[in-house]
């Protein structure tokens, strides 16, 4: 697909006031809908939506790029567009949802921009990804189920429309699946418990759900636990290179804001600007390498999974970790150039660095990322 047929020709005119209302939201840890705005009015919720259900039909590359370039302006805002492109790769292929249940999700977000996102972390069990089983509840009805639980971390509550809650029947031999509910829905409370160091603007809330009722065929692919579970392979590359997406963006935010002070930064005892120094030179160069590099292997990795080549899950989870690191890295990089400028909140690299720190908080984690990986390397080389 041709870039030109997509909403990324509007993206460039929309990014300058992002960036600036990015300022305002981190300070006051409030939701960036002046921004998610923006990118509804030009379409991009609808982004990897099909062609034949009126979105874009883009695959993974176009969503990395959109992803990359907001994640420059306002991580937060990139971080809930990279939940939505996720999890319409995921339904979009997913047998287990009901083909009008499908089509409704994905036809809102192209007619009114509906963004959906997953909850699965509880208090108590943490990030089902290590397994265990959740204490969100549905009770069978009459009339379809009844949601119950708290769930944590819920990225751009305040502005999602779909909510993928994970969880458990309350049956004697309980099935574990996801239970797709509206944000309009009754018995829905939005604890504001997030005041993180980085990415404040997601308002990554606390959610209670009280006796939420949904209809029969919003319970979406229930199994005994252990059952189907994990990603597959395209799932996984999806959130690996879209979620990193996020961070490199930040990363190239960074550089660009650092180059312009290391030209004008001209010390009395120099007679130059600190960008003459071999040293200085020697630095960004660095954060150059880590930047393109980021930029090739997440091209590569969209380009084979567009083609139907993704790769393995074990692949993709350890380059999520590359790619995280890279990231955390350059900026890490800059903040030493900058010196005590860095760290100044009048100058935007304090708050780069701050969100940066989160990429490594998304699943996979390194300890499990390595761990399967280095399962799959033993194992494919076994005598």
């Amino acid at each position: 697909m041709n870039a030109q047929a997509t909403p990324l020709t509007a993206l460039p005119a929309l990014l300058p006031d992002i960036a600036a209302a990015a300022v305002r939201h981190d300070r006051e840890g409030s939701f960036p809908h002046d921004s998610l705005a923006l990118l509804r009015n030009a379409g991009l919720p609808g982004l990897t939506v099909p062609a034949a259900l009126g979105g874009s039909g883009a695959g993974l590359r176009l969503a990395a790029e959109a992803v990359a370039q907001i994640g420059a302006a306002c991580p937060a805002t990139a971080l809930v567009l990279a939940m939505q492109y996720i999890k319409h790769a995921a339904l979009a292929r997913s047998p287990a949802w009901p083909a009008a249940l499908r089509q409704r999700v994905q036809r809102d977000a192209v007619t009114r921009g509906a963004l959906i996102n997953a909850l699965r972390v509880e208090p108590e069990l943490g990030s089902p990804t290590r397994g265990g089983l959740p204490a969100t509840v549905a009770r069978r009805t009459a009339e379809g189920w009844l949601v119950s639980g708290h769930k944590r971390y819920s990225t751009g509550i305040p502005g999602l429309h779909w909510l993928e809650v994970h969880g458990r029947t309350d049956e004697a031999e309980p099935r574990i699946g996801t239970f797709l509910v509206s944000a309009e829905a009754p018995g829905i409370e939005i604890v504001e418990t997030w005041d993180h160091l980085g990415l404040r603007a997601s308002c990554s809330h606390d959610v209670l759900f009280r006796d939420v009722p949904i209809p029969a065929e919003h319970a979406i692919g229930l199994a005994a636990p252990g059952v189907g579970a994990g990603p597959d392979a395209t799932q996984m590359v999806w959130n690996t290179v879209l979620v990193t997406a996020v961070y490199t963006g930040v990363a190239r935010a960074a550089r660009d804001w650092t180059i312009g002070f290391l030209h004008a930064r001209k010390p009395s005892n120099l007679g130059a600007s600190l960008a003459t120094l071999g040293r200085v030179q020697e630095s960004i160069g660095q954060v150059e390498g880590l930047i393109a590099a980021n930029a090739r292997i997440a091209e590569a990795l969209a380009l084979a999974t567009d083609a139907g080549q993704p790769p393995s899950t074990a692949e993709s989870g350890a380059l999520k970790v590359v790619l995280a690191d890279n990231a955390v890295r350059a900026v890490e990089l800059c903040t030493v150039l900058a010196g005590n400028h860095a760290h100044d909140r009048a100058n935007p690299l304090e708050r780069h660095w701050r969100d940066v720190q989160c990429a490594r908080m998304h699943a996979p984690a390194a300890d499990a990322a390595h761990l399967a990986a280095g399962r799959a390397a033993l194992a494919e080389r076994a005598p």
